[in-house]
């Protein structure tokens, strides 16, 4: 242990040694000093801290002090009890406060107690419990507000841990202040009974033990008692006031000091007529003239000075901002900075402010919290931060949505419209601007809020503008989640992983598979909108092929069998029979005859003419289900399902293509077509 450590140790032993053991008078009035200068320390530093944070050690800190100066209280009554005398230190503040007037002595006591007990003491204690509730009611809101930050990209994730931790420590601290104001009261109370009981059985052992008369005893225990009394109310009511400036303190960029004077003295006018309403005192009371006038001199000399300083000292500071400006625009760092690419922005034009502007009910902020929750879950994938931003270029109703610096996607939105979906079968009645839904390519139109209710009975699907955009998004991230997932995402997804499966992790990472060939297994996952969630299962599978194959083309075939219930689940719900188009054999084995096999893995190798026939197979096939309001699957043999893919993802992206291996044994398939060449 430090020697910090020891010495508050042997504090706290040192309190209770006051409390058993008799101690002589010289160390008595060595530790009263000791206490008065530890209050004065204590009240310094409060006044000097920024915020209350700062000093959150003073809860425990108020305690330890109390009950040292208890302590005190304790040894001080022992001495004077049994010895009729307490130390120099207490002998001479009675006999200074007293004066030789004892009922004076015990009057300037009891104004001491009432200032600390009635003033300061009850009004920490209810400051205390006001700023606990208060603190505590905040934090929800404080909470979504670093949410809100985090998402909008005006804080890092580091930036964000830190607000929440300070935000905890916040509440338990005027927690602790709350409990802490308790202290403070009782030892108020302490200190007066306290003094009844050195006055009152002073006086009697006075008279009985030591045989001295009533006026003597009475003299004596009355210096005592009032010396005893006025040095551990001194600590006190420095402690209490010390209490009660951590309780009212507001977080600033300065001190207690600094902010009274810049504060008092902001407004230079206001001087100006306190020095008149001072001067005028003077000259219309008998209130001597030569008291008034140099006081309104000085507030006058002062107002006028400090009237000065700020036009100074506003030039002088937008000569420091041009310096600074031009100092970083030299600077290299000025350019590195731009070479920073957000993973995703949303930029919109200044009519959608309103989406993002809290003040005007735009929900924005919390519905991309959502967004990012919701495919957390359903892609096992951590969404990285979407920073948003208006962008004067884009037209007033324009948004766009970038993925690592490049445009993924691009709308309009009518802020004051509804966007209202055709159930198929148009009604002329329903008034509108044509448009095209974004996330899905449907025709639509934009309708007023009166033609809202109309268009519901009609059947139409009708939306509000934020549900737009914030299904657009979505749809966007799941579309190219596979172009978020890099090595340093996929690295903090196994080290999530390894505090689970660490024996797991161990057998497939770093040997044999390195974190950038795990990463190119997810992406292909992600890609076909297979989730990743279920990282257990993955990493098992890649144990048990990765030391056969290092292909990661192979390696995800494998995964996907082994996530057939998930996959099978994702497109069939319920007792419902997958309604599938198959491929025709000799397909199949057109397929397969094209593929080539090489040292770095295999790949398709079809002549044109057979690789389009196939594709217009597949088209036909998919217009058929699209006219019969079926959503088209593709369903193949495992040996050539990622070639299938391969052949269909550049024209057909959003196109499922499973193999049998990919179902369960009980899910009914239906076929409503083949992929056959004519």
């Amino acid at each position: 242990m430090s020697a910090r450590d020891l010495s508050v140790l042997a504090s706290v032993i040192l309190i209770v040694a006051m409390l058993i053991i008799p101690f002589p008078s010289w160390l008595l009035s060595l530790l009263i000093i000791v206490n008065i200068s530890l209050a004065l320390l204590v009240l310094l530093t409060t006044m000097n801290m920024n915020e209350p944070l700062q000093f959150s050690i003073f809860p425990s800190l108020l305690l330890l002090l109390t009950l040292f100066r208890l302590g005190l209280n304790v040894s001080t009554t022992r001495s004077i009890l049994s010895k009729g005398e307490a130390g120099d230190v207490v002998e001479t503040f009675g006999t200074f406060v007293v004066g030789g007037n004892i009922l004076v002595g015990l009057v300037v006591f009891i104004i001491l107690i009432v200032i600390q007990f009635i003033v300061i003491t009850k009004g920490s204690e209810r400051v205390s419990e006001v700023a606990a509730r208060f603190t505590l009611d905040a934090m929800p809101g404080k909470q979504m507000s670093i949410d809100a930050d985090l998402n909008a990209g005006m804080i890092s994730e580091h930036d964000a841990r830190n607000r929440r931790e300070k935000v905890g420590r916040e509440a338990d601290f005027y927690g602790a202040m709350d409990g802490a104001s308790k202290f403070v009261k009782g030892d108020a109370i302490a200190g007066i009974v306290i003094v009844m009981i050195n006055l009152i059985f002073g006086i009697i052992i006075g008279m009985t033990q030591q045989g001295l008369p009533i006026a003597e005893a009475a003299t004596r225990y009355s210096l005592l008692t009032v010396g005893d009394g006025i040095v551990s109310q001194i600590p006190a009511l420095l402690i209490s006031t010390a209490t009660g400036i951590v309780v009212t303190r507001a977080a600033s960029e300065g001190n207690l000091g600094q902010d009274i004077m810049n504060q008092l003295l902001a407004y230079p006018a206001m001087l100006y007529v306190a020095a008149f309403t001072i001067f005028m005192l003077g000259v219309a009371t008998p209130i001597n003239d030569i008291l008034t006038i140099p006081v309104a001199a000085l507030m006058g000399i002062g107002a006028f000075m400090l009237s000065r300083s700020p036009k100074e000292t506003e030039s002088d500071m937008m000569e420091m901002e041009e310096e600074v400006e031009q100092d970083e625009m030299k600077s290299p760092e000025s350019v590195v900075n731009l070479l920073n690419v957000d993973p995703i922005e949303f930029e919109f034009g200044y009519g959608l402010i309103p989406l993002a502007d809290t003040n005007q009910g735009g929900d924005l902020l919390d519905r991309i919290v959502m967004i990012r929750r919701q495919l957390a879950i359903e892609l096992g994938l951590v969404i990285p931060v979407v920073r948003i931003r208006d962008n004067i270029q884009l037209q007033p109703n324009e948004y766009r949505l970038k993925i690592k610096g490049n445009e993924m996607a691009r709308g309009e939105l009518l802020l004051d419209h509804y966007l209202a979906m055709s159930p198929g079968v148009e009604d002329d009645s329903i008034e509108g601007i044509d448009t095209i839904e974004p996330s899905f390519g449907l025709p639509a139109k934009w309708i007023s809020e009166e033609m809202k209710e109309q268009a519901e009975i009609f059947g139409y699907t009708v939306v509000d503008p934020p549900s737009v955009v914030s299904t657009h998004i979505t749809e966007m991230i799941k579309t190219n989640a596979h172009e978020l997932l890099g090595r340093q995402e996929t690295k903090q997804l196994i080290d999530h992983l390894q505090e689970s499966y660490p024996i797991l992790v161990e057998e497939v990472t770093p040997n044999p598979l390195t974190v950038g060939e795990v990463q190119k297994v997810l992406a292909k996952l992600l890609k076909e909108n297979v989730s990743i969630r279920n990282l257990p299962i993955i990493f098992e599978t890649l144990a048990d092929y990765a030391k056969m194959s290092s292909d990661t083309d192979l390696l995800a075939e494998y995964v996907r069998q082994s996530l057939a219930r998930q996959i099978t689940s994702q497109y069939v719900q319920g007792d419902a029979s997958l309604k599938v188009v198959t491929m025709a054999g000799k397909v199949e084995k057109l397929i397969a005859d094209a593929i080539q096999q090489t040292e770095h893995g295999n790949y398709l190798s079809m002549d044109p003419n057979d690789s389009q026939g196939i594709l217009e197979a597949v088209a036909s096939q998919v217009e058929q289900l699209s006219l019969m309001e079926e959503s088209p699957i593709i369903l193949c043999s495992p040996a050539v399902r990622m070639y299938v893919r391969q052949l269909t993802e550049r024209y057909f992206p959003q196109v499922p293509i499973i193999s049998y291996n990919e179902l369960e044994a009980n899910v009914e398939v239906q076929s409503l077509g083949v992929v056959n060449l004519g």
